[in-house]
């Protein structure tokens, strides 16, 4: 009985190599291995987390972070823009290999791609010009039809207005730059965003009258998306991460990013 027993354990041992070798060959961290290029889905157009200079390039936090990681594992690194909106789309499609584009870790989002981090935890604030801001801070008097409201499509800016005050007007915009101007031009009252590109906007357009909630409004934990079940791929970003966490390295990316304006002249 046992010779048979053991007999059976070999001839399922022998039957499952394929198939494992075959799931090797066909998970992210592989094909990126093989390849030698690592795909990273950006709407390019969220600053400080990505943003394009005057010359066209990409600049930004996760930008600089991607490229560490890239290097890291001696690979090509390729930026995919699309809409913010069309990430996710895109990473279930296998047309991208992670995600880096200031994207929020939320549950409904967890369903479709798992996340590593947070690396960086941020929250939602109101960007208007000044005199509407003061009768728009509290979010009672936020939530009126006759108001207008600016949101990045598929953030969870969109949803936090939607569910939080749903009276109001709400304008799905393409990228941040498009939803800034509308407040610089009267076309919304406000603009509803994580604090940082908040801030950012205003320091872009210091004469155009346009002030900040004073604190954030939620808890935003922004982290790394990529397909699930892709556990090789997320232990070794997760490493990586830590890594940079205990060098001091995501310390130093932060206060770059998100203190220091410097970067502000090489945008457009």
């Amino acid at each position: 009985m046992r010779t048979w027993t053991r007999f059976l354990t070999a001839l399922l041992v022998l039957l499952l190599i394929p198939a494992l070798l075959v799931a090797q060959d066909d998970d992210v961290l592989s094909r990126v291995l093989r390849t030698k290029e690592l795909r990273v889905g950006t709407s390019g157009s969220q600053p400080p987390f990505t943003a394009k200079t005057k010359e066209g390039t990409l600049m930004g936090y996760e930008v600089e972070l991607a490229t560490l990681l890239a290097d890291a594992m001696g690979v090509k690194l390729r930026f995919v823009e699309r809409p913010f909106v069309e990430l996710l789309p895109a990473l279930e499609k296998g047309e991208i290999d992670i995600i880096m584009s200031g994207m929020t870790i939320t549950p409904e989002r967890n369903v479709r791609a798992a996340f590593i981090g947070p690396y960086i935890v941020t929250g939602k604030s109101i960007m208007a010009k000044a005199k509407r801001l003061a009768a728009l801070d509290e979010m009672d008097e936020l939530n009126r039809p006759t108001i207008t409201v600016a949101v990045l499509d598929g953030s969870t800016s969109e949803r936090f207005v939607s569910n939080l005050v749903p009276e109001v007007k709400l304008i799905a915009t393409k990228d941040y730059d498009t939803a800034v101007n509308m407040v610089l031009n009267d076309q919304v009252d406000a603009m509803v965003a994580d604090y940082p590109i908040c801030v950012l906007s205003v320091l872009r357009h210091p004469d155009a009258g346009l002030a900040v909630s004073d604190s954030p409004l939620t808890i935003e934990p922004i982290g790394i998306a990529l397909p699930p079940r892709e556990f090789l791929m997320h232990n070794m970003i997760e490493n990586y991460l830590s890594a940079l966490d205990m060098t001091g390295v995501l310390e130093e990316l932060e206060s770059r990013w998100f203190e220091d304006g410097s970067w502000l002249i090489r945008l457009p």
